[in-house]
């Protein structure tokens, strides 16, 4: 097995008041409190932040943000610095999220200045990549993944390479109840290794952890995470859920 370790991460993208974030707390950390061997994340939204790491202090939970601002500060309304997220005990930050890049049209550029701008503040950025159904379906998803690896988390520096994670989506499989096959999404994780290696070295693509992002839940997880080339899982729908998600973080 890959000696990489594995990390379960769950987004909740638009979900969960300040009162909602405790209650879910309270019910999930007793779940997990044996898992000792992968790391748990959670990324709840901006305004729940402060509470949930409140909530996971000195835990094994560790807490993250869904986007950021390539700025460090500045005119720029309605934006969150990776400092301030930082300063709010932040560890994680997600970057180029497929939905980012569907509607709100984040292009490969600034998800590389993203993910400076999340590491110049200690943090680790989670880089998101991956292909439409349609791309799928032409037989594209290739060359999407190439060029989305190589204009954003393939422009940094091996350093700078060395201290991010990746995330493989296939967007055509998330929230659609349409999930990659085991198979699929170790194929595609072994192209953007690849990748990385072309782009840096065979060390550096050992060492990357890539998750599975794409309806991931308690009754797919096993299966995808037989497979070695899948040091873990970006978990949407199913990380609102405390017991679902815990089902996922437990599995074996």
């Amino acid at each position: 097995m890959s000696k990489r370790r594995r990390v379960m991460a769950g987004n909740w993208k638009m979900f969960k008041t300040l009162a909602e974030t405790r209650a879910f707390f309270s019910a999930f950390l007793p779940l997990v409190r044996d898992v000792k061997d992968r790391d748990i994340v959670v990324a709840p939204p901006f305004t729940a932040i402060s509470t949930a790491v409140a909530e996971t202090q000195g835990g094994a939970v560790t807490i993250a943000a869904q986007d950021v601002s390539w700025g460090k500060e500045g005119a720029l309304t309605g934006e969150v610095s990776a400092g301030m997220l930082a300063e709010a005990g932040c560890r994680y930050v997600i970057v180029g999220h497929s939905e980012r890049r569907q509607f709100f049209h984040e292009t490969d550029d600034g998800v590389a200045k993203k993910s400076l701008a999340v590491l110049a503040a200690g943090l680790t950025p989670i880089v998101c990549i991956g292909e439409l159904g349609e791309d799928r379906d032409a037989g594209l998803a290739d060359e999407v993944l190439r060029r989305q690896f190589a204009a954003g988390p393939g422009s940094l520096t091996a350093d700078e390479f060395s201290r991010i994670l990746m995330a493989y989506e296939p967007v055509w499989a998330i929230g659609t109840g349409r999930v990659a096959t085991p198979e699929i999404a170790a194929a595609a994780h072994q192209f953007i290794r690849g990748c990385a290696a072309e782009t840096y070295s065979a060390g550096h693509a050992a060492a990357l952890r890539i998750l599975y992002g794409g309806s991931v839940k308690p009754d797919n997880i096993n299966g995808l995470m037989a497979q070695e080339e899948l040091d873990g899982a970006l978990v949407g729908g199913a990380s609102l859920d405390a017991k679902s998600f815990a089902a996922i973080v437990n599995f074996s």
